[in-house]
């Protein structure tokens, strides 16, 4: 779960973290008011979505004077916003931060993320704050420091002043920099993050530590702990077919191809859309209906699947265990007569109740093409997804 820049910081405050002050604003004229609350002169009026690199597709702007926050906020507000993590659609910008200026020094990077390789949170500082980690991890690995935490002992002193030397901080700051670490490694384990990155970390002229910018992820799996993270949610930045899959217990996540996926299991899910790939095809989505799907939800995993206009044809990819065949077939079924499968749709079954759950199939009627295994299946997907698109 993501949440904004503006809730992130209002967590960061609770821990101690210091951040420039600042107010969300869910209009122009509240835009206005926070920024008469702010002492000035310079404010930032910054646009509030689930999406990195905001600046550098206009959505945060330095103002000087009242008069240029409200231009600024009218001109970011309502805005489809499009950065490098929003793709060329944008995103609609519904909410605004209002922040006071900041005295800026040097602008570095910090974030805490886990490590799944040695099972550890890992500490990254860099000193090419302001830029796109991605890049300086591309271009200058060098400059990326990471520090890996050993969760029976936290982060140590020790490990703190390792970041900041790495970051050429002297003097107080490299004190100052390590309650900052610690803070954040405090919020990190405590709200159960999954990220917890500032881009930039700003050091004033003073020597103090500031977080400028902040981005906070959540394990969803941990959200039944933290009822005030859940209150942060904003479903708007959220796509709306997970949200609806999300109501089925569908684990569903959408993809810009143009074959359409209904498979049991996250490794034969994965394993579905590597195989469409390879025989020239781009999935439209990620689908697993598990171990226990039912003729509703595989009729919701439809409707879901064919509410996207880019699916070409339909491959669904089953092989029974836990999930019977039969059930499948059912669903299958029963999708045609409820929403009305317009587009091609392949059938792979293997597995409990195969031979009942094809002949299901075979005596519906419907114009289904029969995969005789996970190749075939893949193949006929693949050429009906292109006899479709020619037809269009």
């Amino acid at each position: 779960m993501k949440i904004h820049e503006y809730q992130a910081k209002e967590l960061f405050r609770q821990y101690g973290i210091t951040v420039p002050e600042g107010y969300p604003a869910f209009s122009v004229a509240e835009a206005i008011t926070a920024a008469k609350k702010l002492p000035g002169p310079i404010r930032v009026v910054k646009a509030q979505i689930h999406a990195g690199g905001r600046g550098l597709g206009g959505g945060v702007k330095v103002c000087k004077t009242l008069e240029e926050v409200e231009a600024r906020a009218n001109d970011i507000f309502g805005m489809q916003l499009v950065t490098h993590q929003t793709g060329p659609e944008g995103q609609e910008v519904r909410r605004l931060y209002i922040e006071g200026g900041a005295d800026i020094a040097r602008e570095l990077y910090v974030s805490m993320l886990l490590d799944r390789e040695t099972g550890s949170v890992v500490l990254m500082a860099s000193t090419e704050g302001g830029m796109n980690i991605e890049d300086v991890a591309h271009n200058t690995p060098e400059k990326i420091h990471k520090v890996w935490i050993d969760p029976s002992v936290g982060l140590q002193d020790f490990q703190c002043r390792q970041a900041a030397f790495a970051l050429g901080l002297t003097g107080k700051t490299v004190r100052k920099a390590g309650d900052f670490f610690k803070k954040l490694y405090k919020l990190y384990i405590e709200k159960d993050c999954s990220l917890a990155e500032i881009n930039p970390l700003v050091i004033t002229g003073d020597g103090d530590v500031i977080a400028l910018d902040a981005k906070v992820n959540f394990d969803d799996n941990a959200l039944y702990r933290h009822k005030d993270i859940v209150a942060f949610r904003d479903v708007d930045e959220e796509d709306p077919r997970e949200l609806e899959a999300g109501k089925y217990d569908l684990n569903y996540v959408h993809l810009d191809g143009n074959v359409g996926c209904l498979v049991n299991g996250a490794g034969l899910a994965m394993a579905t859309m590597d195989i469409l790939k390879h025989y020239g095809a781009e999935p439209a989505n990620f689908l697993d209906v598990g171990g226990g799907a039912t003729a509703e939800k595989v009729t919701a995993a439809f409707r879901i699947i064919l509410g996207d206009e880019r699916v070409h044809a339909i491959f669904v990819n089953i092989f029974g265990g836990i999930m019977k065949c039969d059930t499948i077939a059912a669903g299958v079924i029963e999708a045609a007569k409820q929403v009305g499968i317009d587009r091609p749709l392949v059938v792979r079954l293997e597995g409990t109740n195969v031979e009942l759950g094809r002949k299901m199939l075979a005596d519906s009627g419907l114009p289904i093409l029969t995969g005789l295994d996970m190749k075939d299946g893949a193949q006929k997907a693949v050429a009906a997804a292109k006899e479709y698109a020619a037809s269009l």
